[in-house]
């Protein structure tokens, strides 16, 4: 099982959701080998997007309430999917930007993760030959640091390929600071972009191309029909750039905000083409998870989220009516959140 979560990349980030100036390809083959949510729905900002997905749970039962000051911070006591996992008898494993919580009982390894490289923070201020961490000791991370926490994922994947694995893959682009390779940026700016917008294009070519090295891996060691691969972001674009026709960007709880792509891959078992209109939330990727992968949950556990697998599956193609609700999230100047 891997799932990729990517950083502030809005629904227009990818030509199949028709960005003329944008390459992802192997993001386009994703949506066309599995299945594709297109009304797929998170909070607007990282923080609170991540507590929901990894719990199944509105984020504010989580104890996350914003993106800094502590409010990012994950009750301990929350059950994770990474425990989940490892409960059920699966190798865990994260590499990226975690953003929620860093003290040791919030920490990756303290929430179900084996494995753990990349960083705690919410930002992290330089994205080459930095300094980052791995399972709670200081690591160098040579190159760009997309390059760097994929490598980590297929070392991980390739040591796990005799068991049952789970792979959380948060990339932190194209968060800011928007830092990546020349050959990136000058494929964008010769397209006429500002500077800005063309790095924000080439951090998300670059992390297209790192994820097809993810599928060939998955290829070379025969694991493609036994992996259930999960694609999508945690919020809205980072500025105002292509997005379709959605209003709003990053932090607003207009459409343009809080709507995402959202592809899943199982090969054999979810159709190649599915194309869903049901509205899906990051709430429902935990508990759909435990269906698919048939995973035994502990006693009392409840999710805010419902299983979506009859959808992908063709079981069952029910239409859903529900209700899925978002916060406008602000932090007062004596630092309490407010609805």
């Amino acid at each position: 099982m891997i799932l990729i979560l990517s950083d502030d990349q809005g629904w227009g980030d990818i030509h199949h959701h028709g960005n003329t100036i944008l390459e992802t390809p192997t993001l386009d083959r994703l949506a066309a080998e599995g299945a594709e949510f297109e009304n797929f729905f998170v909070e607007p900002l990282c923080a609170p997007t991540r507590a929901g997905l990894l719990t199944g749970k509105y984020y504010l039962r989580t104890g996350t309430s914003w993106v800094s000051r502590g409010l990012e911070n994950m009750d301990p006591s929350e059950t994770t999917l990474a425990e989940l996992f490892r409960q059920n008898g699966y190798i865990t494993g994260c590499f990226g930007k975690w953003h929620n919580g860093a003290h040791y009982l919030q920490h990756p390894n303290q929430h179900g993760f084996d494995e753990f490289a990349g960083f705690c923070a919410g930002h992290w201020n330089n994205y080459f030959n930095t300094t980052l961490e791995k399972n709670g000791s200081p690591v160098k991370a040579t190159g760009y640091i997309t390059d760097f926490l994929t490598r980590q994922a297929i070392s991980f994947i390739k040591n796990s390929q005799d068991k049952p694995f789970f792979c959380y893959i948060p990339y932190n682009v194209p968060h800011s600071p928007f830092q990546v390779p020349d050959v990136y940026f000058d494929l964008y700016k010769s397209e006429g972009l500002n500077n800005k917008d063309a790095c924000v294009y080439g951090m998300i070519a670059n992390m297209d191309d790192n994820i097809e090295n993810l599928l060939r891996a998955l290829d070379s060691l025969s694991l493609v029909d036994h992996t259930i691969v999960i694609f999508l972001s945690d919020n809205g674009p980072n500025g105002h750039r292509y997005n379709g026709k959605l209003k709003g960007i990053k932090g607003s709880i207009d459409e343009g905000g809080v709507k995402v792509p959202f592809f899943i891959r199982w090969s054999g078992k979810i159709p190649a083409g599915t194309r869903i209109n049901t509205m899906g939330a990051y709430i429902d990727v935990a508990p759909t998870l435990v269906k698919l992968c048939n995973l035994k949950v502990p006693k009392g556990l409840k999710f805010d989220g419902i299983d979506l697998s009859p959808l992908l599956t063709g079981v069952n193609s029910p239409h859903l009516p529900r209700k899925i609700f978002s916060k406008k999230s602000s932090f007062s100047k004596i630092g309490r959140a407010h609805v």
